[in-house]
């Protein structure tokens, strides 16, 4: 097997509250807590949870948007945390992020011909002639025409605002693409349309995925492995058939439950989930989700139970499943 294109090993990202006069920390939001995943190149990963699980944060941490607390980050063999300056903004070059909102991540003060053109402008690729074509050949390779170069985003629909933050991201030709939520905001009918367009550029382009989302159904359709968090840390990993029709985690279990199934007359069994997901400023003790879980025992409020092989490369932080496997 290849070597992983991105490792993540016991990342940790606390957010510190400060209070009083002094400003002094009292608490910490445990947003994400001790979380190693690896991506190989050519993947689509999906990280699936629900809000306030971690998703969102494990991306931007990947990409130094935000500074994680602890951990290790290595991409293509170097260590994103311990890049700098110059050595951090040359590796921007190959992670890019499409963001959820097609519409508030796009400057309306900027054309979008100038708004895809600003990372080339940033790196200082190519004379401005030449940045000009590379716009307009991404903008008819994601299927926006190049006569709208001098457009501005209020101009477009949420769809092709979505396809034009694609565009954005691509025209660097990155390796790694942290996909956040891109198809949320959407109608499902162009859901359908932008997920078959980033399936043609995955090939096109040859990139890898990190796909971010909630909806399980989505992920199914468009990733080739699963990883399943819940309050910051990983619950399941597994590639796509075995987290939809063998998965072992009662949380997945839940997540599949919820699925729409075409067919009314279709019967299938319900995992409803009781409560709330837990404050990540105070996460319960043991496994995070046996406050919510429906076969809990005594030893999952007591004790983390480890992410470990369960067979293959699927993988299982649950303590019934480690007792039935041995």
């Amino acid at each position: 097997m290849a070597d992983p294109i991105l490792s993540v090993k016991n990342l940790k990202v606390h957010f510190p509250i400060k209070k009083g006069f002094f400003k002094q920390t009292t608490l910490h939001v445990k947003a994400v807590d001790d979380v190693s995943f690896d991506i190989f190149p050519g993947e689509a990963v999906g990280l699936v949870g629900e809000s306030g699980s971690g998703k969102t944060t494990i991306g931007r941490g990947i990409l130094r948007l935000i500074s994680p607390m602890k951990g290790d980050i290595t991409f293509e063999g170097k260590n994103l945390l311990s890049l700098k300056g110059k050595a951090l903004k040359n590796l921007r070059k190959d992670l890019q992020i499409i963001f959820q909102d097609p519409f508030s991540s796009l400057n309306p003060r900027m054309t979008i011909g100038n708004i895809i053109e600003e990372g080339l402008v940033i790196h200082k690729l190519a004379d401005h002639g030449e940045r000009q074509k590379l716009v307009m050949e991404i903008l008819e390779t994601v299927g926006i025409n190049r006569d709208y170069y001098d457009r501005y985003p209020h101009e477009f629909s949420g769809g092709q605002r979505q396809r034009i933050g694609i565009a954005r991201a691509l025209v660097l030709k990155p390796r790694l693409v942290i996909c956040d939520e891109p198809v949320s905001a959407l109608d499902v009918s162009i859901q359908v349309q932008v997920l078959k367009l980033m399936q043609k550029l995955q090939k096109d382009f040859n990139l890898t995925y990190l796909f971010i989302a909630h909806d399980l159904a989505v992920v199914d359709y468009f990733c080739n492995r699963i990883i399943i968090i819940y309050l910051g840390k990983i619950m399941e990993i597994a590639d796509r058939d075995t987290i939809v029709k063998s998965s072992l985690h009662p949380y997945t279990q839940a997540l599949i439950s919820a699925i729409p199934h075409p067919d009314p007359d279709y019967k299938k069994s319900e995992t409803i989930l009781t409560g709330d997901i837990p404050s990540p400023m105070n996460p319960p003790s043991g496994c995070v989700f046996h406050t919510r879980c429906p076969v809990a025992v005594e030893e999952c409020k007591q004790t983390i139970p480890p992410l470990s092989q369960v067979k293959g490369e699927h993988y299982c932080a649950c303590h019934l499943v480690h007792q039935n496997k041995s």
